[in-house]
């Protein structure tokens, strides 16, 4: 009876530290996607802002696990009522939110962004980091010793909440304000739970300055093996993510798969249920083998079998490289020193995949290295008693199976992909594949032999002809994703990832508008009509450069620029000689680098008749430039009768709707044209006082989905009176337009609502 009694605090002193170690990971996820809708408007889509934006959270999550470090160092009761004023200092600064600043016109990502994210959220960043190391060892403290490390469990599951939470329920759910009240209510509930925590520790415990640690520190060689370890998964993760969209397929809110599964691995590894981490670390070597070849070569035919495999690929390897660091982990006294270490390495992986992998790389080559890592750091054992026979012998014995081995491997990838005499047929490369997969399965146990085998796998199942394209220039790669120009007989693409952004037809057609941007689509109807709507001097900007297709509309005495966030794009379009509609047709047009959004804010009020809005042709829609402030600002930058295109084709999301609610809400007239490449178009434009006809090759358009907004009822109905299939916007009952307070991609992702497939 005494021991059932004693029993019943433990357990509720046991999930005290749960509950408030999972509350306050969940706010940690919440909060990150929360800021980056906050700031979006008032920071823009760069590459700089964002990059900028990864380090500060980085940096103010190392220096939480390393605040929590250094406060090992005094009483545990101590470290409470420092935590808790560092808490209430910190709760200054609800409701979380923007500080009210307006950057200057030229400001500097690197040091406005750290500037702003910190002043505005650093201090209650920083303090909800601390908590998971701090309370876990508080953990121990209080339990007289007991194991703390599965409490890391409930963190991630918190962390892994926050992150799901945020897209599902609370973005569609609440505006920003709203949201930031939530959190701040989340808060309140973490300061209330880690001072109830606090009343648990002893008066007298372990751990003070006079009290040294019991256990042995941790060699440098077992803290650098803890950071690899951490950072494989990490620098994985990012590194799926991108190869994900840009060689597999681009679906909206991806990124929460792969980051999910990965938060989710912890909670596995960090069990004290060992079967599945165990299972998965002893299979983590033949998964690494067998689908990290699959995943390298890429193949559309099967993107969606390939996206599952490079998530089971994630898992597993995540699992076993963070089982491998439970296996390792120090005695509760060194825990916030482990978890310090694991930050680092976490840190260094997204460093390496999200900052230096865009620079250092033309293509996703992070990916297929960091496979390389993760079997150079998996466990290893072999697969049969009799592979381990085999394998027996002397060190001279074994020196020379491994060579053997190695030579057999390098054979099979030279006939993989000569294919000499047409002797394993169409299929050789696959043939090929299957031979190394057995000689690596073999290897499995024997780690130099192995990683032979996973590097001639890696090499011949797309490796090599990745290396080609590299060494053949035909891809540049930015922060934006990897840009692919190929060439073919009679045309050139321009594509990014998946996705076909640009196709020039070669010879005397070089000029002739192709893909989305025909005659015959909304954007190439509109612009031929600009000299019957404003006259021969009609004032012209586009948003988004692609390859430079829109460039060979231009007319004499019209005025262009273009807009496009990605300087990489702006060297293929003019500089590279790659694409020629820029040079051949708009040679010293203005084109302004940045944020589309931000740039016409600074631009002359009136100052364009017509803006075409390209910046939804792929399938990630960046939501600032769709909602009713932006379409302020567009109706700032045109004149009183100025046309708007906004290009809406998407294969995921009915972007229509939402425009439609926008149009509406800020006085705007709006027509849509669906266009279809199996018709002929002939629209007359003029030139020189003359009368022209242009007639689009159809074998070079593309379907596409167009809309053009006008505030001037007249201007809109001339367009439509051309003819060309214009029709006015069906009213869409139900949907609200974005703002900068409130967006959500699920009321328009087509897979959720089957009756906005046709929109």
């Amino acid at each position: 009876m005494t021991d059932e009694l004693e029993a019943a605090p433990r357990n509720r002193l046991h999930w005290l530290f749960v509950i408030a170690i999972l509350t306050g990971s969940f706010l940690l996820f919440l909060v990150q996607p929360m800021v980056a809708r906050m700031a979006l408007p008032k920071l823009g889509g760069a590459p700089a802002v964002w990059n900028s934006a990864m380090l500060v959270y980085q940096a103010l999550l190392l220096g939480g696990y390393a605040y929590a470090h250094w406060l090992g160092r005094v009483p545990p009761r101590m470290q409470a009522w420092i935590h808790l004023g560092v808490l209430a200092v910190a709760a200054l600064w609800l409701p979380i939110g923007m500080m009210r600043m307006d950057l200057p016109a030229d400001a500097e990502p690197a040091i406005w962004v750290p500037w702003l994210l910190g002043a505005s959220i650093g201090p209650l960043f920083f303090a909800i980091s601390a908590q998971a190391p701090l309370l876990q060892r508080w953990y121990s403290v209080a339990t007289g010793g007991r194991d703390p490390y599965a409490l890391y469990a409930a963190s991630n599951i918190g962390s892994f909440g926050g992150l799901i939470a945020y897209p599902l329920l609370v973005e569609p759910g609440l505006a920003l304000n709203g949201q930031s009240w939530l959190w701040t209510g989340g808060y309140v509930l973490v300061f209330l739970l880690i001072a109830g925590c606090a009343t648990m520790l002893p008066r007298n415990a372990k751990g003070t300055p006079h009290v040294p640690h019991e256990s042995e520190a941790p060699t440098r060689g077992r803290v650098l093996h803890w950071i690899m370890l951490a950072f494989v998964p990490s620098g994985l993760m990012l590194a799926t993510t991108t190869f994900l969209t840009t060689d597999i397929v681009a679906v909206p809110m991806l990124w929460v798969l792969p980051l999910g599964l990965y938060l989710l691995s912890f909670s596995v590894a960090f069990s004290d249920d060992r079967t599945i981490p165990d299972l998965l670390a002893k299979f983590a070597p033949v998964t690494i083998l067998l689908f990290g070849a699959t995943m390298i070569a890429g193949h559309q035919k099967l993107a969606y079998l390939n996206a599952l495999i490079g998530l089971l690929l994630l898992f597993v390897v995540s699992v076993a490289c963070h089982a491998r660091m439970y296996q390792l982990r120090p005695a509760p006294d060194r825990l916030t020193g482990f978890y310090l270490a694991m930050s680092v390495g976490g840190a260094l992986g997204g460093v390496f995949s999200g900052l230096l992998a865009p620079i250092i790389f033309d293509w996703t080559y992070e990916y297929p290295l960091l496979i390389l890592a993760a079997g150079a750091l998996v466990p290893q054992a072999f697969l049969l008693p009799a592979i381990g026979r085999l394998w027996a012998g002397t060190a001279q014995e074994t020196r020379i199976k491994f060579l053997a081995s190695a030579l057999v491997v390098v054979l099979i990838v030279w006939i993989g992909i000569t294919n000499p005499g047409d002797m394993l047929g169409e299929m050789h490369e696959q043939l090929a594949f299957m031979a190394v997969a057995v000689v690596g399965l073999i290897a499995t146990g024997r780690r130099a032999a192995y990683m032979v085998a996973l590097a001639g796998a890696l090499f011949l199942f797309g490796g090599y002809r990745s290396i080609q394209m590299s060494l053949a220039d035909a891809r540049t790669r930015s922060y934006f994703g990897v840009y692919t120009v190929s060439d073919y007989r009679d045309e050139r693409t321009l594509a990014h990832g998946t996705t076909v952004h640009g196709i020039q037809l070669k010879g005397d057609r070089s000029r002739q508008p192709t893909t989305y941007y025909v005659a015959g689509s909304g954007v190439g109807q509109a612009i031929l009509a600009a000299p019957e709507l404003y006259g021969p001097n009609a004032r012209i900007g586009v948003v988004g450069l692609g390859s430079g297709t829109l460039a060979c509309y231009a007319q004499p005495g019209q005025s262009w620029r273009f807009y496009e966030i990605d300087p990489a794009m702006v060297s293929i379009a003019r500089d590279s000689g790659k694409f020629t509609f820029v040079p051949q047709c708009l040679p010293d047009v203005p084109i302004i680098i940045g944020d589309a959004r931000l740039r016409l804010a600074q631009a002359p009020a009136g100052g364009l008749d017509l803006l075409a809005l390209d910046a939804f042709s792929s399938d990630a829609v960046p939501m600032h430039l769709l909602t009713r402030e932006a379409l302020a600002t567009y109706g700032r930058a045109l004149s009183a009768n100025g046309l708007l295109l906004v290009h809406i084709s998407n294969r995921f999301m009915a972007l229509a709707p939402i425009v439609a609610a926008a149009a509406r809400d800020g006085g705007w007239h709006s027509a849509q044209l669906s266009y279809v490449p199996d018709q002929e178009f002939v629209a007359q434009s003029t030139r020189d006082g003359k009368t022209a006809v242009e007639q689009q090759d159809m074998d070079a358009g593309s379907a596409s989905e167009w809309i053009a907004l006008s505030r001037d009822r007249a201007t809109l109905d001339r367009l439509i009176r051309r003819g060309g299939g214009w029709r006015k916007m069906k009213p869409y009952p139900g949907f609200t337009p974005w703002t900068d307070d409130y967006a959500s991609v699920l009321p328009v992702m087509r897979v959720l609502h089957p009756s906005l497939q046709n929109d």
